[in-house]
This record gives structure tokens, sequence and C-alpha cells, in this order.
């Protein structure tokens, strides 16, 4: 006993030292260098026949228990009830230890050590449930270690009672104790904390069963009415340890068994519910969907015993085998709307009711062969189709209900799929629709710099020069006034012909850069003004238009003068052109067409600058462009922008 508790005293201190340096901040391992030192001047009393200290550091011991459950796992007293429960525990330590000393009897002492322990534990558990996910990993290695008492003073009380072993049960219990120790400091390490929760799942349940055998086994001793002889220890001992034995070993074996048995029955290793058990686990994005359904009907046609197992998917009522077992090359089923609605409502179906409503997939016997409708929302997705040997057994309830669930299961998959492909369709669309507009935005800026550098251009070369030579005229006017009225009187009049012309080249170039006349009067003066100034013959009708928003009226108008413009270099001298621009209350449509010689119509980019001029205009008000054209046959542009409400 003394080498024992020895020993015990030194893992306690060792451990105590261990985490006092490694974890300084936390008191835990003062604490356990306490018990080990109170442990052992108990032990120098006890041992220089000192009962009454030695008891009184037994009961502060006991106290100590308590303290240390209530701190774990970082041994702080935070809370003020925790602290006066505490300081209450080692008074009533101490009074027990020296009554129990003075009477001279263990039994206090017990008492004492049962109520500490169960009292701490119980602290222990509330702070367990209101602490964070690392300090309830450091509170389960202390739990690990009591499960682990826990069961050893069960099977050595059992075994003390039925066989009389072992001798001293006391000595193997406080040796067991030294896993508290060594569980605080698992706790203390950020590595084992992790590997905790494995351990105690599975400790609790091998404690949990070998628990139940020794309860089973004790009542049937004491039902059988008599002691255990002295022959027969030895046979309960080893019968006790196969029957933990079997109980362990029977839930490997149990799928070896379950594998074998479904050999037998079903003539495969797998049960008629694999598939449905199976498919939800093997439905990733990582496997291809009809890599999946080929699994799903080799899955099927083992587990049921099929002879065909086949699964059709499609949409508006028509539907190709996707998968199939064996492989046959099956015609495409068309199945009305009246009897998509029937059989999207309906359940697993065969017999009489395949032959009137889905007379294709009916074979010769239709009884031994099932439908399984696979429906979403309403809309019939697909079918799975199995059929058996006219010989073969028939289908039972429980197959109806297993592909019931599957085609629920695989209806689920394949409107996800649709959606995954409509998402993917979407954003390919707002990618090409990003670029052109990158692209669109990026012509506008080059279009108005281009803009810019021509009317700079225009200025320089025209109203400038204009300016300049009146302004040289007008100095020799001046010049000439007094010496030369005559020439100076022919000097002004050239000038007031210069100005004339700078004038209207100004008017010119403002016309080109916004005309007046849609400020002013809308297109139902501008496009007119316009087209009398086209180089074809133009005509112009127009229905309903009132006064728009700056931009709609601007963008008509320029895409019309640039189908002119265009028209009157490409269509040929003798085309002509007509222009319809109508209200229709929702939109505004205008449609340019020409007679002439046509051309055959590509992608925008190669359509031609004024066409990418015209998209970029409309795309900017929501506005659409449609170009119709062929060689010999004119040209038509159908432009439609959206009105506001």
């Amino acid at each position: 006993m003394a080498v024992v508790i020895t020993a015990l005293i030194v893992v306690w201190a060792l451990s105590g030292g261990f985490m006092a340096v490694r974890r300084r901040d936390e008191r835990i391992g003062l604490l356990a260098v306490a018990a080990a030192v109170i442990a052992a001047v108990s032990l120098v009393a006890r041992e220089q026949h000192h009962p009454l200290p030695a008891c009184a550091g037994l009961g502060i011991l006991g106290a100590l228990s308590f303290h240390l459950l209530a701190v774990i796992p970082d041994g702080s007293l935070a809370a003020r009830g925790r602290r006066n429960l505490t300081i209450g525990a080692y008074a009533v330590g101490a009074v027990t230890g020296v009554a129990a000393g003075a009477a001279s009897s263990a039994w206090p002492m017990v008492l004492w050590f049962a109520l500490a322990i169960g009292c701490g534990i119980t602290v222990a558990n509330r702070r367990y449930r209101r602490g964070g996910p690392i300090d309830r990993r450091r509170m389960q290695w202390v739990g690990w270690a009591l499960v682990v008492l826990t069961e050893v003073f069960l099977v050595g009380v059992a075994l003390r009672l039925m066989a009389t072993w072992p001798t001293h049960p006391l000595i193997v219990l406080l040796a067991t104790t030294a896993l508290v120790p060594l569980s605080l400091v698992a706790a203390s390490h950020v590595k084992m904390i992790g590997r905790v929760d494995r351990l105690l799942t599975d400790t609790v349940a091998v404690a949990g069963l070998t628990a139940l055998v020794i309860v089973t086994y004790c009542a049937v001793v004491i039902a059988l009415g008599r002691s255990v002889r002295d022959g027969e220890r030895s046979l309960l001992l080893l019968s006790m340890v196969a029957a933990v034995l079997a109980a362990l070993a029977y839930q490997p074996l149990r799928l070896r068994l379950a594998n074998v048995s479904n050999q037998i029955v079903y003539g495969e290793r797998i049960a008629p519910d694999d598939s449905l058990r199976t498919w939800g686990s093997r439905l990733t994005r990582a496997i291809p969907l009809d890599e999946l359904l080929l699994q799903l009907a080799e899955s099927l046609r083992k587990s049921m015993s099929l002879d065909v197992a086949e699964i059709y998917t499609g949409s508006d009522g028509r539907y190709d085998v996707a998968a199939g077992v064996p492989h046959r090359e099956r015609a495409t089923l068309v199945i009305g709307a009246k009897e998509r609605a029937v059989v999207a409502r309906a359940g697993v179906s065969g017999g009489t009711w395949l032959d009137v409503w889905i007379p294709t997939l009916a074979p010769a016997n239709s009884s031994n062969t099932r439908v399984a409708p696979i429906a979403h929302g309403g809309r019939l997705l697909g079918m799975i189709v199995i059929t058996r040997r006219t010989d073969g057994d028939p289908f039972t309830d429980e197959n109806d209900q297993v592909i019931t669930e599957l085609a629920r299961q695989v209806g689920l998959a394949l409107h996800n799929v649709q959606l995954d492909s409509a998402l993917q369709a979407s954003l390919e669309q707002l990618q090409r629709t990003n670029v052109e507009l990158q692209e669109s935005r990026l012509r506008i800026v080059s279009a108005g710099d281009a803009e810019r550098r021509k009317l700079e251009r225009n200025l320089h070369d025209g109203a400038q020069q204009h300016l300049v030579a009146m302004a040289v005229k007008l100095r020799m006017a001046e010049e000439l006034v007094e010496d030369d009225p005559e020439e100076a009187s022919k000097v002004i009049g050239e000038l007031r012909n210069s100005l004339k012309d700078a004038i209207v080249e100004l008017r010119a170039l403002a016309h080109g850069i916004f005309p007046p006349l849609l400020s002013s009067g809308g297109l139902n003066e501008a496009l007119p003004a316009a087209a009398a100034r086209a180089a074809l013959i133009t005509t112009v009708e127009m229905t309903g238009l009132r006064r728009y928003s700056p931009e709609i009226e601007s963008t008509v108008y320029f895409c019309c003068l640039e189908a002119m413009q265009n028209a009157g270099k490409h269509a040929g001298d003798d085309a002509e052109i007509a222009i319809d621009v109508t209200d229709n209350g929702a939109q505004l449509l205008f449609v340019i067409s020409d007679d002439g010689v046509g051309f055959e119509p590509g992608p925008l980019g190669a359509r031609g600058h004024g066409f990418v001029n015209m998209t970029d205009r409309l795309g900017a008000v929501g506005g659409h462009l449609q170009v119709e054209s062929a060689p010999g046959h004119g040209t038509t542009l159908r432009c439609d922008i959206p009105l506001p409400a």
C-alpha cells in the first residue's frame, strides 16, 4: 500500500510541476503539487503512528479534490459561489479529518471523499456546459480518467464478490487514480486536445458494455440463490471475459455476417435498399451525373435481381435512356402533355396502368415491369424503368418504396443540374455582356475623342481660315480708307461676303454637333430636314410621335442620319430610302430601308463602323438593332427603344 501511495505522490508531483512550467498562467499545476505534498505529509504521519494529523491531511485532500474538479481546466475560481463552496469544503474536510482521527474510524473519511468528489463533478459539469470548445475538450480528458476509474471500480467489486479476486481491490483502484494527473497533463498539450473525443467515446462504449455484462452475471448468480464455489470461480471469470470479447467483436463481425447473409439470400453482397443508402453519398459534383445514373442502374440490377434497369431523362415530352443495364439502343420516348401530367403525379406503376398511359414501355408481360416517375415541381424529368424475368419473383412493397425514394432523389438531382446549367448560361451571357459593355465604352470614348479632333480640324481648316482672311482684309481696308476710298469699299464688300461664308461654315459645323431643329422642334421637324439634305431621295413617315427625352431623340436622329449616310455611300446612285417612325406607347419603333444593292450580313464587328455606332447608341438607352439585307435586295434596319411608363 505504501509503495503504491508513494508512486501516486510522485506522479502527482511530477505532473503538477510539468503543468506549472508549461502553463504558468494557470493554477491547476500548483493544485496538483499541493495535493502531492498533503498526501506525502499524511503518509509520513501515518507511518509514524500519528492518526490525527494523517486523517486531517486526508480530509483536506478530499477538499482539494473538490477544489481541483471545480476549477478545471484553467485553475481559476472566478465565480464567488465557487470560491465560497471551496472555502467551505476545506473547513468541512478539516473537521471531518479530525473527527475521523479521534474516532479511529474510516467511514467518515470515505463518505467525505464520496461527497466531495460528487459535488466537484456537479460543479465541473456546469462549467463544462458553459465552456468553449477548447475548454470542453480539456475537461473531457479528466472525464475520460473518471470513466476509467468508475469502470475499474465496478469490475473490481464484481470480481471481488464472485471470484474473491483481486485480493486487494483498493490498491488497484488507488493505482488507477494515476490517470487523473496524467489526463491533466494531456489536457495541457495542444496536440492531445483534439484526440480526446474519439478516445472518450470508445471508452464510454466499452465501459457501458462491460458494466452490462457484469450486472447480468451478478443478476444470474444472485438468481441462482447460492454463492460461487471455489472450483467455479475460474470458470465464471473466463466466461465473463469471453462475453466481453464477444461483445467487442460483434460490431466488425456484424458487417461481414450481413454481407454473407445478403449473398445467400439475394445472390449478391448487397441488400435491396443498398442503392437508396449509397446514392446520396455518391452524389457529388466530382462525379458526372451520367456516371452516377449508370452506377445507380447497375446497383439496382444487382440488388433487386433485375433483368433490365433503365433510367430515362429529358424534358418537354421527349425522353432518352441516360443509363441502362444491359445497354440497348432505345428510340426516343415521346409522351404527350396530357400523359405527362398523369405520369408525373403517379407513383410506382406497372401492369394495366403501363399499357394505358405509356404503352411504348410495356413489354409482353408488363406485370413484371415497374415505372417510377422522376418529377420535380410537377414537371416530369424522366423515369426509372425496372424489369424482372417472367419467371422471377414479383415486386414487393419494399421494392416499390425503394424505387419511389430513389426517383425522388434523382428528380432533385436532375433539377439541380438544370439549375446549374441555367446559372452557367446566365453567367456566360453576363460575361459576354460585360465584354461587349467594355468594348462599347471604349468605342464611345474613342468616338468622342475622334469627334473632338474632327471639330478642332474643321474649325482650324474652315471658320478659322475665313476669320484670318477677314482680319487681313480689314487691315487693308483701314489703310485704304483715306488713300483710296473706292478700293476700300471693294475690300469692305469682300469682307461682307467672307463674313457670310464664315457664318454658313459655323452653322454647318454646329448642325453637325447637334441640330438646332432637334432641340426646338423634336423629331417631327429634325428628321424631315435631315432627309431633305440626304444624298439619296428619302421619304419619312411618322406616326404618333411626341417630344421625348434628349437622349432618346438624339439616338433616333443620329441613327437615322448614320443609316442615310451609309446608304448614300453603298446603296447605289439610283436607290431610295424610306424612314418609318412609330410610337406604340411601349416602344419607339423606327425602320430605315433602302432598295439598293444590299450586302451579306455578318457579325457586328464585320458590318462596318456605322453599324457599331448605331448599336452603341441604341444600347445606351436600352434599345436594339436588327439588320436585314441580302445582295440585290436592299437593306432594312429595324430599331426599337423602350419608352418609360
